[in-house]
């Protein structure tokens, strides 16, 4: 049986309603482990790879056909806008699967909080500062919480490496899984690494099982740059009298007639995407910027300001 006939049909349903033609060799190579080993795995690829994708998938898959009233994967991550930015992610990939997504940071509500505490299920994201913190004032509830743990994600592993962070927080990672008498396979999620076999043994260290990290070819990214200009025209954003919500009408595919033609060439060329805009330092690129990016999903990310 191939790796896309393994997943569960709402991963299924959720690769073929974004157009995805094939797997990609991580994603294919990360299912072939955690569907037919026990291994930990070490996931290292470059930014944008589809790591990911590639340890939740067959993870997600597993948590829908054996359903358990205990937190089953662990995700720990060394940022809460990480943690933020993937409980977005995975939210929208478990809809309608019963398969609950929780946060625990400074920022989370505390009603949240108390209904995980109250149904522990799913997967729950993490910082170690609060992993800690959690350990600390809910410790008579880990084995009620965390019986069924069967995975842990450490995504950007790289950053634990060699520092006191990551040997707290892998201590951690022991306490917990004796305090629930549990034995958790470790999933790491990390940038390129130049020392692969040392990184592997810092992922197992103390684990009962192997760790392995599979070795992927990459076929390489093709990159294409284009250079535009173009003239100013009326309106400017520098413009004393320039509303930028007068130019904003119902949503269309097409720039508005008085847009600035730059910022019109963008429009077009951006639709239905996610776009990091990078523009340069220059007294009216940060308006113009930001009233564009009202207008489409874009994060603006002005240099020089």
């Amino acid at each position: 049986m191939d790796v896309f006939s393994r997943y569960a049909p709402f991963i299924q349903d959720y690769i073929y309603n974004r157009g995805w033609h094939n797997l990609r060799a991580i994603q294919v190579a990360a299912a072939e482990e955690i569907f037919n080993t026990d291994h930990n795995v070490l996931l290292s690829a470059s930014t944008a790879s589809g790591k990911t994708e590639a340890a939740f998938f067959p993870i997600l898959t597993d948590l829908s056909e054996r359903p358990s009233n205990s937190i089953q994967c662990l995700y720990i991550a060394p940022l809460k806008a990480l943690i933020n930015d993937q409980y977005e992610r995975l939210t929208d990939l478990c809809q309608d699967t019963g398969i609950n997504v929780w946060r625990w940071h400074g920022d989370v509500s505390q009603s949240s909080k108390r209904r995980l505490l109250k149904h522990p299920s799913g997967i729950l994201q993490i910082t170690p500062e609060s992993l800690e913190s959690f350990m600390i004032n809910k410790h008579m509830d880990i084995p009620n919480l965390f019986h069924g743990l069967r995975y842990i994600v450490i995504d950007e592993l790289h950053s634990f490496l060699r520092s006191d962070r990551g040997g707290q927080t892998f201590c951690l990672i022991q306490r917990l899984a004796k305090l629930a008498a549990v034995h958790p396979r470790r999933i790491g999620l990390s940038a390129t690494i130049g020392n692969i076999a040392a990184a592997s043994k810092f992922l197992g260290a103390g684990s009962d099982h192997q760790t392995v990290a599979p070795k992927v070819n990459s076929t390489g990214q093709i990159w294409r740059l284009s250079m535009e200009h173009f003239y100013k025209t009326d309106p400017q954003a520098s413009d004393k009298n320039f509303d930028p919500a007068a130019l904003i009408g119902p949503k269309t595919d097409q720039a508005p007639e008085l847009a600035d033609p730059g910022i019109g060439y963008i429009f077009e060329h951006t639709r239905g995407k996610n776009v990091w805009s990078l523009p340069t330092a220059g007294k009216n690129v940060k308006p113009s910027a930001k009233s564009y990016a009202r207008t489409r999903n874009i994060i603006t990310n002005p240099t020089g300001f």
